[in-house]
């Protein structure tokens, strides 16, 4: 057993006995890349408030926690353990990773369209290693990120997936990551998902985290997309996991030319959680769109970091992202568009709106622009209020119960992200995720749990 033991100095130590039996450790590229990630994260140290990305979130309780990293195969599952967390009457190619090692039994990915490879990362270390070689941590800075530097050094399983060129997948490809609890320690887990897009390709990832008891346990999540020349990626980013988990997420999607990506996003659980979102859009005309709810309650910590990077010229982003927060919540939105010199005709846009449901709720935002360029549109917004007091009486005054008004209210403010999403089953089990914690927080009655 393995024991990251609380400060930078336990994870150092852990390190030298995990690369001992690390995936693909007798492959020198990667040594290389694990042990100048670890450097990286040695030299940084965990980030603190006086850094600026972090100034409103407080990482200490992570940082005094001692977390073991889980053997694979200790935890056995059933189909019927994972039926709450997969969507009826979709079909999908489906990877199932229970506390971050990939369950072969409950995942479905033998037939593939031609020349598709769906398979978990350690395995691509070995089978497809050109391909990992080229893509693996190329976009990716982790030397500028001291999470993505322990991801780096510490990843052992995830997902591969690898599109060649001209296909169009129609099915959605669900990784699905089971947390639970075991031993005498929290677990963590640092998953590593690579998404690798030839030109002319369509695809649709779903990314579901979720855990089946309320236990800590910490999961350190990257996922690196290649997006090649006119491609289109649809990705959808679920956390709803344990109240008492932290989740620390990077989505890092590289852009060619006349690409277009989607990325939506909804956050539900976690103690703790940062959700990192950064597109850099590399090649001409690429258009990116990035969508996002998050709803904390109780003293759950929600921060959201955007940084879109405009690099060449023609290209159109827009981001939405919307927060909701009762009881003693803090919620944090920080969107950095950054128009680099040359990048002209750029035309993007940032709004983000939040709704406080309690006089104890907090929320930070800071919307920001750093524009090299000098023919650009981008705007940028951001809102903070409470339920419309008016709104209400309008309705109650058509005869409208009050419960009914509100029901109305909250459901119109986060329909316009979930409708963003466009497969239909995962849209509809989202609603229902949505739907179940206004019921839990006793926002509206359990009879008003549709629009």
């Amino acid at each position: 057993m393995i024991v990251l033991k609380e400060d930078k100095q336990g994870y150092l130590e852990g390190f030298y006995q995990f690369e001992k039996r690390a995936p693909g450790k007798d492959l020198p590229w990667l040594r290389q890349l694990r042990n100048e990630a670890i450097a990286s994260f040695a030299e940084r140290g965990f980030p603190t408030p006086q850094d600026e990305d972090w100034r409103f979130t407080n990482l200490a309780p992570l940082v005094r926690t001692s977390f073991c990293i889980p053997e694979d195969g200790e935890i056995s599952l059933s189909p019927q353990d994972i039926r709450p967390f997969t969507f009826p009457d979709l079909k999908c190619i489906q990877l199932v990773f229970v506390n971050g090692h990939l369950v072969s039994g409950l995942s479905q990915f033998e037939r593939l369209p031609v020349g598709m490879v769906v398979k978990n990362l350690s395995d691509a270390i070995l089978e497809d290693s050109d391909i990992v070689k080229h893509n693996l941590a190329r976009h990716a800075d982790y030397k500028s990120d001291s999470f993505l530097s322990l991801n780096t050094a510490f990843m052992e399983d995830g997902a591969f997936v690898y599109i060649p060129r001209g296909s169009i997948v129609e099915e959605p490809v669900h990784l699905l990551y089971i947390a639970t609890a075991k031993g005498d320690f929290p677990l963590i887990t640092n998953s590593r998902n690579l998404i690798v897009m030839e030109e002319n390709s369509q695809a649709t990832i779903i990314e579901h985290y979720v855990s089946l008891d309320d236990s800590v346990y910490f999961s350190n999540v990257v996922t690196e997309a290649v997006v090649g020349k006119n491609c289109v990626l649809n990705h959808c980013f679920v956390e709803c996991e344990s109240q008492k988990a932290f989740n620390i997420s990077t989505l890092r999607i590289q852009q060619e030319r006349t690409s277009s990506v989607t990325s939506n996003t909804v956050l539900i659980g976690g103690a703790l959680v940062r959700n990192n979102v950064h597109p850099v859009l590399a090649g001409e005309g690429a258009e990116c769109y990035i969508n996002g709810l998050f709803m904390a309650t109780g003293r759950q910590h929600m921060d959201n970091y955007m940084k879109v990077e405009h690099v060449s010229p023609h290209c159109d982003s827009r981001q939405l992202y919307k927060g909701i927060l009762d009881g003693k919540s803090h919620g944090v939105f920080h969107g950095r568009i950054i128009v680099h010199r040359g990048a002209q005709k750029t035309d993007a846009k940032q709004t983000n709106r939040n709704l406080l449901l309690s006089d104890d709720a907090q929320i930070d935002t800071k919307p920001q622009l750093e524009i090299y360029a000098d023919d650009v549109k981008c705007t940028h917004g951001a809102t903070i209020g409470q339920l419309d007091e008016n709104a209400i009486f309008y309705l109650r005054s058509r005869g409208i119960p009050l419960n009914s008004a509100r029901a109305l209210l909250l459901f119109a403010f986060t329909s316009e992200v979930l409708e963003r999403v466009k497969v239909e089953p995962v849209r509809l089990y989202l609603e229902k995720l949505v739907s179940s914690w206004f019921v839990e927080r006793k926002l509206i009655e359990p009879s008003y749990t549709t629009v």
